[in-house]
This record gives C-alpha cells, sequence and structure tokens, in this order.
C-alpha cells in the first residue's frame, strides 16, 4: 500500500511540474532549420515559442558531438539573409553550451530599437549563426546558419555563406 502511494505521490509531482512549465506559453510556436555551414559536422534548429504575456523565447538546439567542457558557442540573430554580408546582428542570444548543444534565449529589443512580437517573429527577414568562437579567427567559422521567417524556405548553400562581422 505504501508503495502504492509513493507511485501517486510521483507521478502527481511530475504532472504538476510539466503542467507549470506548459502555462508559461500561449502555444504559438514556430521552427527554423540551422544548416551545416563548415566542416564542423552540426546542423540544428530555432524554435521560437510565444510566452504568456507577448514575449519570445528562442531555443537553440543543435545536432552534433557534444563536449565536457564548460565552452559555449556564441550565438547571434541578424538581420537580413544568411548570405548578405555584413548584415547587422539583431541581438546577441545566449551562447549553446557545448556540454548540451542548447541554448535558450527571452528576445528583448533588436538593436535596431524595434521589437518582435509572435506574427512578426514568422516574417522577419533575418537569420541565426552560432559561431565556433568569440573572437580572433574562429570567429569567422560558422558552425550552423539558417535564415528566419519566410526566406527559411528557400534552402540552404554553404558557399553563399557570408562571414559576419561583429557591428550592430
Amino acid at each position: 500500500m505504501k508503495k502504492l502511494l509513493l507511485v501517486f505521490i510521483i507521478a502527481f509531482l511530475c504532472w504538476s511540474c510539466s503542467e507549470r512549465e506548459d502555462e508559461k506559453y500561449t502555444g504559438n510556436q514556430v521552427e527554423f532549420p540551422l544548416f551545416q555551414s563548415s566542416t564542423y559536422d552540426f546542423t540544428g534548429k530555432l524554435t521560437i515559442r510565444e510566452l504568456i504575456g507577448g514575449s519570445l523565447e528562442l531555443t537553440l538546439r543543435m545536432d552534433g558531438l557534444k563536449s565536457n567542457t564548460d565552452y559555449a558557442y556564441p550565438a547571434h540573430l541578424h538581420f537580413g539573409s544568411y548570405d548578405q554580408k555584413d548584415s547587422p546582428i539583431a541581438f546577441l542570444l545566449n551562447p549553446v553550451a557545448a556540454r548540451n548543444l542548447e541554448s535558450v534565449t527571452v528576445l528583448g529589443a533588436l538593436s535596431d530599437g524595434s521589437t518582435l512580437d509572435f506574427e512578426a517573429a514568422r516574417s522577419f527577414d533575418g537569420h541565426v549563426k552560432i559561431h565556433l568562437a568569440n573572437e580572433g579567427p574562429d570567429y569567422g567559422v560558422i558552425l550552423v546558419a539558417g535564415n528566419v521567417g519566410p526566406k527559411s524556405s528557400l534552402g540552404f548553400e554553404m558557399e553563399q555563406m557570408a562571414v559576419c562581422g561583429n557591428n550592430y
């Protein structure tokens, strides 16, 4: 009887925790693929979820070799397409942890002062790039990239990749 009661308590706690997690989202969600952009074997996706209150949560997930180090890969949301040279950074996303290849960022005001709601994010003319390093020669190594918004359906050609600057 005690074991049965313990099972019910654990099941209730698990259900309660997952219920609260779902309550912070409106149910609006869109995903964009991120493509291998160098000799490093990574792919990934960007998931944009609308939070209650209208803010946006951007989750980056990469598929590839994880690391046991505390290293993190810098990630940026840019204005324009991935093949646009010197496209300005729209928002600095939280770095992608090498241990689990994930990053979560609540989007704030963009570098031009504008803000995005869910519908504006779906139609945003921009792209995401995840770099190997934050500075130096490895900054020019893009692990994954992909367009956000309507241009995401145009496909991806690694040879067309523009190396981005650090400009905002």
